[in-house]
């Protein structure tokens, strides 16, 4: 028997409706937000209470004093001073049984750190004198608010708490910002403000970011 083939009525596919898929809502909140104008907003800048200003253009000397202070510093120093009396105390006990070659060595080891290095420091800071950043002067202000620096169109104020320390070596004073930047105060520029600044200093600074102050 020959078996009819069954005719399959075709079915219908019903449609698939989608949901539409709800944009996220951070696109969904960038479509309906109205573009809105940026207002720049300018610092106003600091208004100082009867400050201690200077106008600060440093020589060659400061510059010398400056890094001579901190090649000799610490236990840098301390090691220069002992390597320098030792070759001068071997010298002077060991002169007549040395050759002459010998003498000229030691006579090289004294003068290293008490000729040698002081002369290269001096070239170096009399170099540095002659550039535009040193040779433009600059005005410091300190007042119980902070302090502001300008040098031309140039401006930079500071909260005391951005102050790293301050250090009081021979014939000057020594702001530091950090480790590698600070701004020096000779004594020939304090002049007569000196006990002014160092007692502002005192109010504004904790001790232990003072040092001889």
């Amino acid at each position: 028997m020959e078996q009819e083939p069954m005719e399959r009525e075709p079915m219908e596919r019903e449609p698939m409706e989608r949901e539409p898929m709800e944009r996220e809502p951070m696109e969904r909140e960038a479509m309906e937000r109205e573009p809105v104008e940026q207002e720049t907003m300018e610092q106003e800048p600091m208004v100082q209470t009867d400050p201690v200003a200077f106008t600060v253009k440093l020589t060659a000397k400061d510059l010398w004093k400056f890094s001579l202070y901190h090649s000799n510093k610490g236990m840098l120093g301390i090691f220069n001073v002992i390597f320098s009396l030792a070759a001068i105390f071997l010298l002077v006990t060991t002169w007549g049984s040395n050759t002459a070659m010998y003498r000229a060595l030691l006579v090289i080891c004294a003068l290293m750190f008490t000729v040698w290095q002081p002369f290269l420091l001096y070239l170096k800071a009399a170099r540095q004198s002659k550039s535009p950043v040193i040779q433009n002067p600059m005005n410091l202000s300190f007042s119980r608010e902070g302090v502001v620096v300008t040098q031309g169109t140039e401006r930079l104020e500071l909260v005391w708490e951005n102050i790293g320390r301050v250090e009081r070596i021979r014939g000057m004073m020594i702001v530091y910002m950090d480790k590698v930047h600070a701004y020096l105060l000779p004594d020939s520029i304090t002049g007569e403000k000196r006990e002014a600044l160092s007692e502002l200093f005192r109010e504004s600074l904790p001790a232990e970011r003072r040092k001889k102050i």
